[in-house]
């Protein structure tokens, strides 16, 4: 049985998700601002409802990434410098999400990303929690990417792509900025092949928690990215 929760309730010990249901630990509470950080902050994410109430997820093992361990493709590098794109944080957060919801994913039916989800997440970019990395083509927003920062920690939620390349762009920038801001890992949740090739890794929950903790505990308050975002060269 999964645990349903109430609006004050907490969240039950992350060792208790359900394995066999893709780490799924509980259902309800609201996706309040206080209760979004406080899950993040935990290793807990919602991730899709049933009738209007949040599913909140902590799977083991946990699919991250580490700056340092990013792998720039030859071709990828050659787009970059190619300088066709324009990458801008924070410009557009509404958009982003939006777009990412719209975006159809193999092997899903629909979309997670609801009307309250977009809701909850746009509340927490208004509060500097949230950002968006986007990628412009003469103006056009083609691809991006959000998720939420907390610390030194970051937690990627999804990205789309209306042109080759764009969401990968996006995410090579978000990578070159939290390398200059001292970032210690990406929450990438759950494995994918995309996220592999550019040197994602699966460990186990215990290790991500350990590393989730000391990342957190720094003092950096949630902010605006769009000023301190600036040019990289690749």
């Amino acid at each position: 049985m999964i645990p349903f929760l109430g609006p004050l309730d907490p969240f039950p010990p992350v060792e208790k998700a359900r394995e066999d249901m893709g780490g799924l630990l509980a259902a309800g509470g609201g996706l309040g601002a206080e209760r979004l950080v406080d899950a993040y902050r935990h290793g807990i994410f919602p991730w899709g409802t049933v009738e209007g109430h949040p599913l909140w997820y902590s799977p083991d093992p946990r699919m991250v990434m580490f700056p340092q361990e990013f792998k720039l493709s030859r071709s990828l590098g050659k787009t970059l410098r190619a300088g066709a794109y324009e990458v801008r944080f924070d410009h557009d957060f509404p958009a982003v999400i939006t777009a990412c919801g719209a975006t159809a994913r193999p092997g899903q039916d629909g979309t997670w990303i609801s009307r309250e989800m977009k809701a909850a997440y746009t509340h927490l970019h208004e509060l500097g929690w949230a950002h968006s990395v986007e990628t412009y083509v003469e103006g056009d927003l083609v691809g991006g990417l959000y998720g939420l920062a907390i610390g030194k920690m970051f937690y990627g939620e999804s990205m789309f792509s209306h042109r080759s390349n764009a969401s990968k762009i996006a995410f090579a920038h978000l990578i070159r900025f939290l390398g200059n801001e001292n970032f210690g890992m990406i929450d990438c949740q759950m494995r994918t092949e995309h996220l592999a090739s550019l040197g994602g890794r699966e460990i186990s929950r215990h290790d991500f928690l350990t590393r989730l903790q000391q990342l957190t505990a720094t003092s950096a308050a949630p902010s605006n990215w769009r000023v301190a975002a600036q040019h990289f060269v690749f």
